[in-house]
């Protein structure tokens, strides 16, 4: 897999969780939401990159 998509991938789902904790603390539903939802999508990517790595060998 591309260095460049890991960090990315792994940003991205740092990120969200950033968000989730923030919107937990604050009590903004709203914002731990769209953090799950990052996070989600983050991971989703991972796998798929995995995936990727997986069949070219």
């Amino acid at each position: 897999m591309g260095s460049g998509k890991k960090a990315k991938n792994v940003g991205r789902s740092a990120k969200g969780k950033a968000k989730e904790v923030t919107g937990r603390v604050l009590g903004n539903e709203s914002l731990e939401a769209k953090g799950r939802a990052e996070q989600m999508k983050g991971d989703a990517k991972q796998a798929v990159e995995k995936g990727k790595d997986t069949f070219k060998h």
